[in-house]
């Protein structure tokens, strides 16, 4: 049966299966956007917001324990996974997200009228405003949701992560054995080993993830308390300490009260160092996925030092071809986040006087970033890290006729004439070796120690 719900711009007819209310379904009507609504994550983070704001109310006293503990066990049933498609708010909404906040209010308001044996929508008795929104504001609730959602959901790619880094050097020191040409501006250069390369981009996601832990660390600090403007406006003097306490309780994090209510209301930095961090991580990410299809690529007629897991066929017209399609993927999902990071810069520059109005925005694509990182980086990892395999032949044959190698004849000879002798290879298809023994530089026997390629691509600190 539809009810009939009353706010300061008029009444509206509900659904009467529904738990969100009149301000839900104004926000329904005025933003039909995207279809996209908000992550599981927010939605957690938030109701636990409004649980530890009802604990509080009611030790504090300005909460009775009847409806303080029916806001409770509402929260409880959310947690639990009820009610999910009761959020329908698009992620593109009201500025400051007045309109999720009130999404939440309503759903949780609702859910205690009927634990309460009232109908949906008696918010003379227990009001979404009144008392599920007690002491708080969309605007110090928001933020803090969104940085305890962040909070999460970095806990979870941070130890995807660590997964990534140990695969990565893993593969390193299988690999340790198979020396290669290095290249520097794709052309020829020194030799490293195969394993150095690989050990390298773990110590690449070994460093963009201690960045992001740094980055994680500084949203512990949440502006909960702060209400509209950062006086703490209706709230209890010791409300906004006890709040934060209650909080860090209920979600196991450390969290602490912003140092300036006002700063924490108005800027939205944290937020943006955190996706900075994230940005850097999208760099390495897409800088190594190129390298492995680069490494991967041919099989004849590119570099095939490397040998890619085959997951699925490459081509709707060529017979038999295998693209690395795992890399590619990386690939567009690091050039996703750097865009989510352009748009969280744009949101967080947009601040002006008390607050930041684009907190909805910024929120959505920091969790997006995170999502779609966490999602795909175990199927990198598993799907081609740990099945890369090594064309060791075609790793030494290259090597063994790189003109750059009469490098090691420089301490001997000279710059000059060993650049000489490595266009002579060149021109020639004269190995380096044959040449500096032919024309007497070196003796068999040193050129067997000079150009030990084991050796030569140890680094000096290994001496």
């Amino acid at each position: 049966m539809n009810r009939e719900e009353r706010d300061p711009l008029g009444s509206l007819m509900i659904e009467g299966d529904v738990y969100y209310g009149i301000q839900t379904v104004r926000a329904i009507r005025n933003f039909p956007v995207s279809g996209i609504r908000a992550k599981p994550d927010l939605v957690r983070a938030y109701v636990l917001v409004k649980k530890a704001a009802a604990i509080v109310n009611i030790r504090l006293g300005i909460l009775d324990t009847v409806r303080g503990d029916a806001i409770i066990r509402a929260a409880d049933e959310v947690l639990g996974g009820l009610y999910a498609d009761q959020f329908p708010v698009d992620v593109f909404q009201a500025g400051a997200g007045t309109s999720f906040n009130m999404n939440i209010n309503e759903v949780i308001a609702n859910r205690a009228l009927e634990l309460l044996g009232h109908p949906r929508g008696d918010y003379a008795f227990l009001s979404p405003n009144d008392h599920v929104n007690l002491c708080q504001s969309t605007n110090d609730t928001y933020p803090t949701a969104t940085h305890i959602a962040a909070i999460s959901t970095a806990d979870h790619l941070l130890r995807e992560l660590v997964l990534l880094e140990d695969a990565f050097l893993k593969k390193g020191d299988t690999f340790s054995g198979i020396p290669k040409v290095g290249r520097t501006h794709l052309m020829d250069a020194l030799p490293v080993t195969l394993g150095q390369e690989f050990r390298a981009y773990g110590t690449a996601i070994g460093r963009a993830a201690a960045r992001i832990r740094e980055r994680r660390n500084d949203l512990l600090e949440i502006p909960l308390g702060g209400t509209a403007t950062g006086t703490g406006a209706n709230s209890h003097p010791k409300y906004r300490t006890m709040v934060v306490a209650e909080l860090s309780a209920l979600t196991g994090y450390s969290l602490v009260p912003a140092r300036n209510s006002f700063e924490a209301l108005q800027s939205r930095s944290q937020l943006v160092a955190f996706s900075g961090a994230l940005r850097e991580l999208a760099l390495e990410l897409i800088r190594i996925a190129n390298d492995i299809r680069l490494l991967g690529s041919g099989p004849e007629a590119g570099l095939g030092e490397i040998i890619l897991p085959a997951v699925q066929p490459g081509s709707s017209a060529m017979a038999g071809k295998v693209n690395p399609v795992i890399a590619e993927c990386l690939d567009m999902i690091g050039f996703q986040v750097l865009g989510n990071d352009t748009v969280i810069a744009l949101g967080a520059q947009a601040g002006q006087l008390e607050l930041n109005v684009m907190t909805p925005v910024i929120c959505h694509n920091i969790l997006e970033s995170v999502v779609i990182l966490s999602s795909f980086l175990p199927v990198f990892r598993t799907g081609c890290i740990d099945g890369i395999n090594a064309d060791e032949a075609r790793c030494r044959s290259y090597l063994k006729g790189n003109s750059m190698l009469a490098t090691l004849l420089i301490p001997r000879i000279g710059f000059a004439r060993a650049a000489e002798i490595a266009k002579e290879s060149l021109r020639s298809r004269v190995q380096v070796r044959e040449i500096a023994v032919r024309e007497g530089i070196v003796t068999p026997e040193e050129a067997d120690t000079l150009f030990d390629y084991e050796k030569m691509s140890r680094t000096i600190f290994e001496e």
